[in-house]
């Protein structure tokens, strides 16, 4: 099977300071920096191993945009990684890094970027949780799905909940995220997680790793009505890691305290500060 080229300016720059009359070959990443496969290099552009061909035009399009990643469909032309969602009026675009890419929704980074990348930055709030993901899994807000990827190593199952579809698409245009369609373990549902959460049997998760947009964005995810369905659904004992955000902030800090709060009425006994993960622990 063809798979299309996804490329951002952190792979193409280096060809093009390679470029030459003289034909010679190279090692590319197709997938953002997932693997590497042999392409060689001509005085036009690049040639791929099933045939097709990159133009150093198309490619220098690439590296003029540093905050977007790129597709090349089968007419060689690069094609900008972005949507738009009329279900929530957002646009949505991969946003490269040395890592694995994050998703920017309206212009907002949906990870940390600094002083960290994606994939470090689901790491930290999985391991947050003080042991390995086990049982079932509660995955609230699927995003790119790497946090539903990362508890899948060590889950028996997990269910990640996503509002809107068109992240879905997004997903599926990510090299980073294929093993959230390829994962038998991993379960994904499209819908509100409040509404999907009322269809959920109580005690039917050992883990929830709850990962919402910013406040501003969703504060309904961040209310206690909302953390007193998480505990319903939560068994005994089990755990709950809720991303907030960097404690440091005056936000951060403010958004934290009622947090704490708020999980407390919800029944949580014992709520902990995991400041490397930007959030907290809540064991029922």
């Amino acid at each position: 099977m063809t798979v299309d080229p996804v490329l951002s300016h952190i792979q193409v720059r280096p060809l093009l300071e390679q470029a030459g009359d003289t034909p010679a070959e190279t090692l590319l990443s197709l997938d953002l920096g997932l693997s590497q496969t042999p392409v060689d290099l001509l005085p036009d552009g690049i040639l791929l191993p099933d045939g097709r061909r990159l133009a150093w035009s198309a490619l220098r399009t690439v590296v003029e945009n540093e905050n977007s990643c790129y597709r090349f469909d089968d007419d060689g032309e690069p094609r900008r990684l972005a949507f738009f969602s009329e279900v929530t009026d957002r646009a949505y675009s991969l946003f490269p890094t040395q890592s694995a890419p994050t998703m920017l929704v309206s212009g907002i980074t949906m990870h940390r970027i600094v002083d960290c990348d994606p994939w470090t930055d689901t790491s930290n709030k999985i391991q947050a949780l003080g042991r390995p993901p086990a049982g079932r899994v509660l995955d609230t807000c699927m995003g790119l799905g790497y946090t539903a990827i990362q508890a899948a190593a060590t889950a028996a199952s997990v269910l990640t909940c996503e509002l809107d579809p068109v992240v879905e698409s997004v997903c599926r245009a990510n090299p980073w995220s294929r093993r959230l369609f390829e994962n038998s373990h991993i379960e994904r549902w499209i819908g509100h997680v409040w509404d999907i959460l009322e269809t959920l049997e109580a005690e039917s998760f050992s883990t929830i790793i709850h990962d919402p947009p910013m406040f501003n964005m969703a504060g309904e995810l961040y209310s206690r009505d909302f953390y007193q369905e998480l505990y319903r659904v939560l068994g005994y004992r089990g755990r709950l890691f809720h991303y907030i955000g960097n404690p440091e902030s005056r936000s951060g800090a403010t958004v934290t305290r009622g947090v704490v709060r708020r999980l407390g009425e919800a029944g949580f006994k014992r709520v902990s500060f995991q400041p490397r993960a930007f959030g907290v622990l809540a064991i029922k």
